[in-house]
């Protein structure tokens, strides 16, 4: 059996990034609480517990304890980008550690990093992800989302979201 060697997003950040998103949909409400964030978003709890507070750490979300406490993020979804997250709980955009701009480290079987048509392309690759993330943030998903939502509602629906 073949390995991808392509890496794919952890399911920790995927995870954080369909919380982050439910919490840019509620930014400016207050708080959102554990458990009516795993509700909505299908996140086994105990795990969402745990990325909250590395979200928590890593300065994407603070909370507040009490009575009407929970989860927010701390700062506008807007100024979030999906690379930022990306990087800061998986590491590098790059498919490999030879075509990463912030974790450069030369592949052992290579002969000639500077002539490897392997990681000229994956440098390609790297850019080309590297600029879609880097202008996305959570506020242009959550408006995505939106638009997806509306596309799927029949013509004429007075369906409204609560």
């Amino acid at each position: 059996m073949l390995d991808s060697g392509l890496r794919q997003l952890s399911k920790r950040t995927q995870y954080s990034l369909r919380a982050l998103y439910a919490l840019a949909r509620d930014y400016g409400k207050g708080p959102t609480l554990i458990s009516d964030l795993a509700e909505e978003e299908s996140i086994p709890k105990k795990f969402l517990e745990q990325i909250l507070l590395s979200l928590k750490g890593l300065g994407l979300v603070t909370s507040k304890k009490g009575k009407g406490g929970g989860y927010m993020l701390m700062h506008p979804p807007d100024q979030i980008t999906i690379a930022t997250v990306i990087r800061m709980i998986d590491g590098p955009l790059a498919p490999l550690p030879c075509a990463s701009e912030t974790r450069f480290r030369k592949c052992d079987e290579c002969v000639d990093i500077e002539t490897c048509g392997t990681r000229i392309v994956m440098k390609e690759v790297r850019d080309s992800i590297a600029a879609i993330l880097e202008r996305t943030t959570l506020a242009s998903v959550c408006r995505k989302v939106d638009q997806a939502r509306q596309k799927q509602r029949p013509p004429g629906s007075l369906a409204y979201d609560i």
